[in-house]
This record gives structure tokens, C-alpha cells and sequence, in this order.
């Protein structure tokens, strides 16, 4: 499951660089220019300098290439059948109901950063979107021109003063960090302790949300393994990341 931080990357990385194929490309320009475009889009934005700690480079370049590996393999082609499969207002519905359902843990974590004008519009959104929008297959809270807010308990540790620590790659979920893979484990731990889809005991119910779920996840990114011609995609992708992070933490 790829998280969500690869979607800001692949933004920023394409305004930079080009170029998509899941095959690394051997280009003969120089990469200086690209590296200093990408990061000029958001250094700007940086109250602080991003501080870049990777003592487990190895492991985390062994899983930056494991998740290249299941991308090509598996994700990927899940994605190309799911788009070839299912019509497109469906896919939307598909995207839309997992933006609202996940509303629930940007309310808790606006709760505990002390941002309580923000959770009463998420809660405000959610009631609007769950209701006249049908379970939230429907985002009427947009067209209502309620703004939209995404937070997890790793920018709430954030908020509270924690540091990232150390950069980490995680399987199938992508670049993060030690904060922030404590946060996903946090956030996971609250959503099965609420349990709002009754997913515990109904095993049907499970077969059908986590692949979705995934493959959803994964259709929202566009970015691709080793698709930037950068030699140094490692490099670039470690920064874009805690840059990222560090933006919305601070925002």
C-alpha cells in the first residue's frame, strides 16, 4: 500500500524531471538542473532547514528496490486492470468514499493538534458527505466549497514537537520516516479499535475493502520507481519526502 507522501513527491518530481517507465532510463544530460528545480518548488515553504538522518541507507535502499520490484509486478498491473475493469464515475465513487472515510482520523488527529476550528469542518464535511453523499461516493462537500484537511498521527507527533528521527523506507508503504511509521501503526490501531465498517468478524466485508484499498492507494500516485532519469532518485525522493513532511507539519 503506498502511502500518500509519494503523491506530493510525484507532483514536484514531474514539474522537475521526466519521463515514465517503470524501467530505469539512462539519460547522457547532466541531472543538476532537475535537482535544483525540484527543490526550489518547496524549499521556499521551509521555516526550517530539512534535516536528512539515514543510518539505515542500506535497508532502506533494499526496500526502495523491493517496492520498485512489487510495483512492476503486482501493484501496478492490479491498477491497469482495476482502470480497464471498472468505469471511471465508479473508480471516482471508489476514491471518493476512502477520502471521507478517512476524514474519521483526520478528525481525532485535529483534536490532538489543538486545531479544533479545523475538526469542526472535517466533522461538518464528513456528516455532509456520509449523508446527502451516499456513504461519501459522492464529494458534495467540495462542491459545497467545504475545505478538505488530510491528517495522521505522524504530523500530530510532528505538531507536538517530535522530529522525524530517522529516514525509513517501508515495504509497500514507501518512503517515510521512524515518526511517521509510528503514526501509520497509531492510526491503524485506532481505526480497527473503532472499527467503523464493522470489518471484524465479516471477512466478506474485508475481501472486498482492503484490496480496494490498496489498489485505490496506489491509483492516486503517480509516481513510478525509477522513472525520474535522476541517478540519484534515492537521493532526491529522501529529500522530497521529509521536505514534504515538514511542510505539513508546520502549516
Amino acid at each position: 500500500m503506498m502511502n500518500r507522501y509519494l503523491i506530493a513527491a510525484a507532483l514536484i518530481l514531474g514539474l522537475g524531471v521526466g519521463g515514465c517507465s517503470t524501467k530505469p532510463v539512462v539519460v547522457n544530460p547532466p541531472v543538476e538542473e532537475p535537482i535544483f528545480t525540484t527543490q526550489a518548488l518547496v524549499t521556499g515553504d521551509v521555516q526550517s532547514p530539512v534535516v536528512i538522518d539515514d543510518p539505515l541507507e542500506g535497508f532502506n535502499r533494499a526496500m526502495y528496490r523491493f517496492n520498485y520490484h512489487a510495483d512492476k509486478w503486482v501493484l501496478n498491473p492490479a491498477v491497469k486492470t482495476y482502470r480497464f475493469i471498472v468505469p471511471s464515475p465508479l473508480r471516482t465513487g471508489v476514491k471518493n468514499f476512502f477520502n471521507n472515510f478517512f476524514g474519521i482520523r483526520t478528525f481525532w488527529n485535529q483534536l490532538l493538534q489543538g486545531r479544533p476550528v479545523r475538526a469542526l469542518a472535517t466533522s461538518g464535511r464528513f456528516a455532509l458527505n456520509t449523508t446527502i453523499g451516499i456513504g461519501g461516493l459522492f464529494d458534495v462537500a467540495t462542491k459545497a466549497g467545504m475545505p478538505y484537511y488530510k491528517e495522521d498521527f505522524g504530523q500530530t507527533l510532528g505538531v507536538w514537537g517530535f522530529g522525524p528521527g530517522a529516514y525509513l523506507v517501508l515495504p509497500l508503504l514507501g518512503p517515510s520516516s521512524v515518526r511517521d511509521g509510528i503514526g501509520q501503526g497509531v492510526d491503524g490501531a485506532i481505526m480497527g479499535a473503532i472499527d467503523p465498517l464493522g470489518l471484524d468478524g465479516h471477512p466478506q466485508r474485508q475481501y472486498a475493502y482492503y484490496p480496494l484499498l490498496i489498489i485505490n492507494s496506489r491509483a492516486q500516485v503517480g509516481f513510478q520507481y525509477y522513472s525520474t532519469g535522476s541517478p540519484f532518485e534515492y537521493e532526491l525522493v529522501r529529500r522530497l519526502i521529509l521536505t514534504v513532511r515538514q511542510i505539513e507539519v508546520q502549516k
